[in-house]
């Protein structure tokens, strides 16, 4: 049966509908605001995956026709996901994720589908209520309700859920996420926003989600509120685990006193292996000795788990050894590829990032055809993590959901300090190729990227660096860590990056095992942050700290004009005659807008100054005054006419062609000659009147 609920959510009304369509699903509603539509279902298989983790799958689809529009391409239908949908995917998967019970391994799938939009309210919001409700309203495990809200800062006030052009506007762009318990994920960009404004929009977010929650109870309730189904979990035997848990304890004790990696790995495998002889010699069954292997990887993650996290909780020591708020080593390099536009290698302890930069043309701009319309990227960030930077092997080609994401943070870390397109005329393109990872692997891409920029001569508005806070939480007590590492961020409770200057924040992304986290802890991270970032900051600038006078002699050089816009047609030509002979004699690239920007492009200096005198000289206009050496091009009765510059002719009237009287223009001129004229006059229908024995010595005989 049909059931509805509607409600004000940050200002507008929202209704969330249940019972009509996909009634099959173990979930399923349609989240609608004014015309922005979305259809969200949530199935969960009734059986266990054999999985030893969650196998929680979010799908986003955007169709066309929710616009109005056909797909672009040759096939005409909605091809595989772009990488804005793999972002609203993530956005609404991360949050949802620790909201699953224990030991829960059944293979569940979301799946949401954009049925209409006109870009008055964010599809991300709706999709993630829709996700919720879908599966607080259904018999699958979950601890909801949780929503999310967009929160946006225009002319100095927060405003939640905004449109298109509001967020075009603000200088602060955040999705907060939470449960009635509190903040569970944060992800966005700000204009180098105060870190104190930035909490403050945090919580202003938040407080707007209490309306959203109280809606999905509400529907819960009218549909009957069903029994969450119940799953079984295997159990260790007890003996077991405590026999294995005393052989591995000291052993994997002291390999967490370890500090390098590799090293640190390799001396658990030993323990594990110890382990796995000790409890298997008397086994012969095979089935029996992959159950203790099982269960010993159990074993020894638990006590990994347990043992590192006391450390830091009682005693305040890091694995590596660290103080809670110490950064590891930096060093820095840059200008180490000699054909890259500009290079950047960045190392922070054992996490290492090459960051490079290629320039070009408009021409180079990425073109994305998206539900709203065609959209030109100036700036891409690339993020790549090969399978060798942590010592493994894998699949190689492709970017993984993981990749796309942490790139598009980097982005947003990265496009706040870029220079407009008015004083640095360059479509940028930025690569980040991770060459080792021990932690945060999108916060070093960032510190890559800007030493990369600046070697590039990029003239960036301020050096930005990158940080990512850990949590270790045990009832009332916490531990707040800066700079953490890849182990930190599994048996932690909280991944929270922080990119931006001295003076402010450029991109926020934070992801809990926890159900949230207090507005206390997020203060004092954020501080922590700050100081953190402040510091890797002094040692790159310790390298370079201000971009290269110029751009690199293999980067192209573009040279912008302005030109009437009414000369636009003539500098094109008739079917592009003209630009593309420019083109083809000089061999430079030319952009030219309909407001009379001309853009030439070429590594040749030359080449390019010749670009430009043909773009002048096409556009240049008669002055009276001046004199110029022209071309007969037509002889008449009365004088001949004479183009004085590329596509301008004026009149040379039979009496201004010497002192003397000339009874036939030809005695003279004949068509090709090369003469010396002056403009007399120029009327304003854009006449141009000429003479040539003004420039003449007159006779004196």
């Amino acid at each position: 049966m049909k059931q509805t609920v509607t409600t004000e959510f940050a200002g507008k009304t929202v209704t969330i509908e249940t019972g009509k369509i996909a009634k099959q699903a173990d979930g399923s509603v349609i989240v609608s605001s004014g015309n922005n539509i979305v259809m969200v279902t949530a199935v969960s298989s009734r059986r266990d995956s054999g999985l030893d983790f969650f196998p929680l799958t979010v799908e986003y689809i955007e169709k066309f026709f929710a616009a109005g529009k056909i797909p672009g391409g040759y096939f005409k239908r909605e091809g595989r996901p772009t990488a804005k949908n793999i972002l609203s995917c993530r956005l609404i998967d991360r949050p949802l994720r620790p909201l699953f019970p224990d030991g829960y391994r059944r293979d569940t799938q979301i799946i949401i589908t954009v049925l209409s939009s006109d870009g008055t309210f964010p599809l991300d919001i709706l999709a993630s209520v829709g996700a919720s409700t879908a599966l607080h309203i259904s018999d699958i495990p979950f601890g909801g309700p949780m929503a999310s809200v967009q929160v946006s800062r225009v002319d100095g006030k927060f405003i939640g859920n905004p449109t298109n052009e509001e967020m075009e506007k603000s200088d602060f762009n955040v999705i907060v996420a939470g449960t009635r318990k509190g903040i569970a994920m944060v992800e966005g960009e700000a204009d180098f926003v105060a870190d104190e404004v930035a909490i403050e929009g945090l919580n202003f977010g938040y407080a707007a989600l209490a309306s959203i929650f109280d809606a999905q109870d509400e529907l819960r309730e009218k549909v009957g509120a069903p029994t969450k189904r119940e799953f079984s979990m295997p159990e260790m035997d007890a003996t077991f685990k405590a026999e294995a848990e005393a052989f591995l304890g000291p052993k994997i004790a002291m390999a967490l006193t370890i500090k390098e990696k590799q090293d640190r790995y390799a001396a658990v495998d030993e323990a594990k292996a110890e382990a796995v002889e000790q409890f298997t010699a008397k086994l012969e069954n095979d089935d029996e000795v992959a159950q203790v292997k099982k269960d010993l990887s159990e074993v020894t993650g638990g006590l990994k788990y347990n043992l590192a996290r006391q450390e830091i909780s009682q005693n305040k020591i890091r694995i590596d050894g660290r103080g809670l708020t110490d950064v590891r080593k930096i060093s820095s390099e840059v200008g180490f590829l000699p054909r890259a536009h500009g290079s950047g290698l960045f190392t922070r302890g054992e996490t290492q990032v090459i960051g490079t930069v290629t320039l070009g043309t408009s021409s180079d701009e990425q073109i994305i055809d998206e539900i709203h319309g065609t959209v030109k990227k100036r700036f891409m960030m690339h993020y790549n993590f090969p399978p060798y930077c942590v010592g493994e092997t894998g699949r190689v080609g492709g970017q993984s959901r993981r990749e796309v994401g942490h790139g598009f943070l980097a982005e947003r870390s990265l496009e706040a300090i870029l220079p407009s397109k008015e004083k640095f005329p360059y479509t940028i393109r930025v690569v980040g190729d991770v060459t080792e990872s021990n932690g945060s692997s999108s916060m070093g891409t960032v510190c890559a990227g800007v030493l990369s920029l600046l070697d590039a001569g990029v003239p960036v508005k301020e050096n930005v660096a990158g940080i990512a806070m850990g949590l270790i939480k045990e009832g009332d007590t916490y531990s707040i860590l800066s700079d953490i590492l890849g182990d930190e961020d599994h048996l932690g409770d909280m991944d929270f990056k922080v990119a931006g200057s001295r003076t402010g924040i450029t991109a926020l992304q934070m992801d809990i095992k926890i159900d949230s986290i207090s507005p206390e802890i997020m203060a004092q991270a954020m501080k922590q942050a700050l100081e953190g970032r402040t510091y890797i900051l002094d040692e790159m600038e310790k390298v370079i700290k201000s971009p290269r006078g110029e751009v690199s002699e293999f980067a192209p050089r573009i040279t912008t004009i302005k030109i009437k816009p009414e000369k636009v047609r003539e500098v094109i030509g008739a079917g592009g005659k003209v630009i593309k002979g420019i083109i083809e004699e000089t061999g430079v690239k030319v952009e030219i807008e309909d407001d009379g920007t001309v853009r030439i492009a070429s590594t040749d200096p030359e080449a390019a100054k010749a670009a430009i005198k043909m773009v002048e000289d096409i556009c240049a206009e008669a002055e009276v005054g001046k004199s110029y050496k022209g071309k007969v091009v037509k002889i008449t009765d009365f004088g001949a006419f004479v183009e004085v510059l590329p596509n301008t002719s004026g009149l040379l009237h039979i009496s201004e062609i010497a002192h003397e009287r000339i009874k036939n223009v030809t005695d003279v001129l004949k068509e090709g000659d090369e003469i010396d004229v002056k403009v007399l006059d120029v009327d304003r229908a854009g006449r141009i009147k000429l003479s040539r024995k003004a420039l003449l010595e007159q006779s004196t005989h």
